[in-house]
């Protein structure tokens, strides 16, 4: 899929195998649009008022590995926001027909166009056949500085994050993106998201709504109010390193859609594992992680900064916390330490280990005062004054 900052044009390759006993003579195609997923009411208005068309889709299908045959399609189901097009085994013109016999493979392939106004910032490839490998590629201009990021569903599973990691190279003022997937199960769907950093805020895709794609429990879930299971250490070590490297994963994946000066940290709630761990990058690039942490003690006197929240990062909120506390923890031997931090790398962590006990820092903030919406917060981007 590409984009020129006005139209997305998509082109599916495939490769099918006929594995029946009939000669297949047509294939099914769908064209589903959502300009705002998570907000039906407004895109069944936008549909209503502004359909999808034939005229804006532009379909064009080709038959053979070098596109060596053109073909013809008709119209299966034609709705607002929703096509479904049978691509035709013969030519448009001549009537000529190649059907795909038993045992045998070939490859189609077939284009459309859908306008930004039609489009949301998703693309999703639902499994619906044996499939033995999935590609994805997106390609978007570098002036819009794009972020994106994947979440799979299955039978068994809500979204998660994808399980390998999104592939990116800049070539000639275009960023791409590429994945892909051996043996996909059935019914499973592959999602990527996007957001243009490079757009006005009113083009943007809600900062809490980037979260929740990238597998960040927000506000509201019931496991950020659910005091973490301590670790039993080192007899599940395994078990927490497991943890620790999910938690890394999330952490890679949010340093791509966001700019932390301040440095950033996840519990592993945030990522709907209810076990007492967190990690915490600082503002100098090291990571501190945390198994069973608990606050023992504070010092230094106390001051008031803005902090965010990965769970609900569409605001902003002024906290008090001490210059400095003192941390016990468990190493993944099994010893209790104790870890003095102080001023912004104290806040972090202060953040993180609330977490882990079910308290978020609007539940710090003095009453009467109430957190501001990150289009009127100024600080990003930069680190705590001191």
């Amino acid at each position: 899929m590409s984009f020129d900052g006005l139209n997305y044009r998509l082109r599916q390759r495939r490769r099918l195998i006929n594995g029946g006993a009939d000669p297949i003579t047509r294939y099914l195609i769908r064209i589903s649009v959502d300009r705002y997923p998570g907000d039906p009411e407004r895109s069944n208005q936008l549909y209503q008022e502004n359909p999808l068309t034939w005229e804006e889709i532009d379909l064009h299908a080709w038959y053979g590995e070098n596109r060596t045959e053109p073909m013809t399609w008709t119209a299966h189901h034609d709705r607002d926001a929703f096509k479904e097009v049978w691509l035709m085994f013969s030519e448009p013109d001549s009537g000529r027909h190649f059907p795909l016999y038993p045992g045998q493979a070939c490859w189609i392939d077939y284009e459309y166009t859908v306008s930004a106004t039609h489009w949301g910032n998703w693309f999703q490839r639902a499994v619906r056949l044996p499939t033995n490998r999935l590609s994805v590629r997106l390609d978007f201009p570098a002036a819009l500085e794009p972020s994106v990021w994947g979440l799979e569903t299955s039978m068994t599973a809500e979204g998660q994050p994808f399980r390998t990691p999104i592939t990116h190279q800049v070539e000639q003022g275009r960023h791409m993106y590429s994945w892909s997937t051996d043996h996909p199960p059935l019914h499973a769907r592959y999602r990527l998201e996007w957001d243009f950093r490079g757009r006005s805020d009113d083009e943007r895709t809600p900062p809490s709504k980037v979260m929740a794609g990238l597998g960040i429990a927000q506000e509201g879930d019931e496991i950020l109010r659910e005091v973490a299971r301590p670790f039993d250490l080192p007899a599940e070590a395994e078990d927490a390193r497991r943890v620790i490297a999910e938690l890394n994963s999330a952490a890679q994946r949010v340093a791509q859609a966001h700019v932390f000066g301040k440095g950033m940290g996840i519990a592993a709630p945030q990522i709907g594992i209810s076990r007492a761990a967190a990690i915490v990058r600082t503002p100098n690039g090291d990571t501190i992680t945390l198994f069973n942490p608990r606050i023992v003690e504070t010092g230094g006197g106390e001051d008031e900064q803005y902090e965010g929240c990965l769970s609900f990062f569409d605001l902003r909120g002024r906290v008090p916390r001490p210059l400095t506390i003192h941390v016990e923890h468990t190493d993944i031997d099994g010893n209790t330490r104790i870890a003095v931090f102080e001023r912004g790398v104290a806040r972090l962590v202060a953040h993180e280990v609330d977490h882990l006990h079910a308290t978020l820092y609007l539940d710090h903030m003095k009453p009467g005062v109430e957190p501001i919406s990150v289009e009127q917060y100024r600080g990003t981007g930069t680190a705590w004054a001191y």
